[in-house]
């Protein structure tokens, strides 16, 4: 049994629940813990469920992004004795972190929803790279959350604040933890920004979601960072074998080249004793843009101030008369790299914007030549 507030309630969603109930009087709302093939686990005032998503939910459908994701709110029908439960509609999101699927397909995937602070975890050997910390930090600007750092492994690193000094200055606007799970470095420091309020959000956010208790956060990086062992600190392993059986299962990075193992598989949600909510993601090796304008120009804040100096307003900062990005990477005020980074992401942008285009054009002409077809169809059929 859970409080919805435990799991993260709050008035933004309980005014959606009550002006759409769907007509079904024992449709109560869940939180969704855990996602594996269509097949949902849900927490809810009445316990857990494996839940799968009605007929009419799946045939209304038709983006994979609509279905439920890990931290999304459902209203979903009960039956106790079976265990099980049917997933009718998806409550609004808060925010999302999303990324482009990995492959040739033009699709968006959710990682999280509803996440209030994204733990971006990196480790403090050759995985540590400040490139692709921009490339988390623009897409966890655009989920509506507020972005946290975390650079883990600092007891196997002699110069950890070199290392923190450099992510500083590649994560701007967002806060940095140096973090050991072995050690309890930076322990406190999570824990204090998962029972905070949501500072990042304030001023955004409207007198419903500030009366939010406890806060929602998810753990995003790459494969061998620590997620698990910092989320077995955070909670306890004895507390999370108590709950889930046994501690989050963990493995050791590669001696050679310092890559991890995927240890962790399926997105799953679990509860701090103290209050707060933490969503467990696998490692991920690809992470692509998703409509993430907004995020490049928050993370690149810097870059965007210098180009409101630059004589054209058209200026690409590559080689045109009076640029003042370009001036300030010459006088070494700014990192080369990291305008070469910039110019990357905004490439990909673009790129995907492009594709996103012509899918949506695709996905129209396939639709109006099926419903020509069966106004065609209805047509031969009345002249019999």
């Amino acid at each position: 049994m859970y409080a919805l507030q435990e799991l993260g309630w709050c008035e933004f969603f309980a005014q959606q629940d009550t002006q759409q109930n769907d007509g079904k009087c024992n449709v109560v709302p869940a939180r969704v813990a855990e996602e594996n093939r269509e097949l949902f686990r849900l927490f809810s005032e009445h316990g857990e469920f494996f839940a799968e998503v009605s007929g009419k939910f799946r045939h209304a459908t038709t983006s994979r992004a609509d279905y439920p994701a890990v931290g999304d709110w459902v209203l979903a029908q009960l039956r106790p004795r079976e265990n099980r439960a049917t997933i009718h509609r998806v409550l609004r999101r808060k925010g999302k972190f999303s990324r482009k699927i990995a492959g040739r397909k033009t699709e968006e995937q959710i990682v999280a929803a509803n996440v209030d602070v994204v733990f971006l975890v990196s480790s403090l050997n050759r995985e540590f790279n400040p490139r692709r910390i921009e490339r988390y930090l623009t897409l966890a600007w655009d989920s509506g959350a507020r972005p946290v750092v975390v650079l883990n492994k600092a007891d196997l690193c002699e110069n950890a604040e070199a290392f923190r000094t450099e992510a500083e200055s590649a994560a701007m606007g967002a806060r940095v933890v140096l973090a050991s799970a072995t050690r309890g470095d930076g322990l406190a420091e999570l824990r204090t920004l998962l029972r905070c309020s949501a500072e990042g959000t304030k001023g955004r956010e409207t007198p419903a979601l500030q009366k939010q208790s406890g806060l929602t956060a998810a753990l995003l990086g790459s494969s061998g960072v620590g997620k698990s062992s910092l989320i077995n600190a955070l909670i306890g392993e004895q507390s999370v074998a108590l709950r889930w059986g046994a501690p989050l299962a963990t493995q050791a990075v590669r001696e050679g080249d310092d890559r991890g193992r995927h240890t962790t598989t399926t997105r799953q949600l679990l509860l701090l004793p103290g209050g707060g909510v933490l969503i467990d993601t696998p490692g991920m090796r690809e992470l692509q843009l998703w409509d993430a304008a907004d995020g490049i120009g928050r993370t690149f804040g810097d870059i965007q101030e210098l180009a409101a100096r630059c004589k054209f307003r058209d200026c690409k900062h590559v080689n045109e008369p009076g640029c003042a990005v370009r001036a300030a990477v010459a006088s070494e005020a700014l990192d080369a790299e990291r305008v070469e980074s910039f110019h990357k992401l905004e490439r990909e942008e673009q790129f995907l914007e492009a594709k996103q285009d012509a899918a949506v054009r695709s996905q129209r002409t396939k639709e109006l030549r099926k419903m020509m077809k069966s106004v065609n169809r209805f047509y031969r059929e009345r002249g019999r």
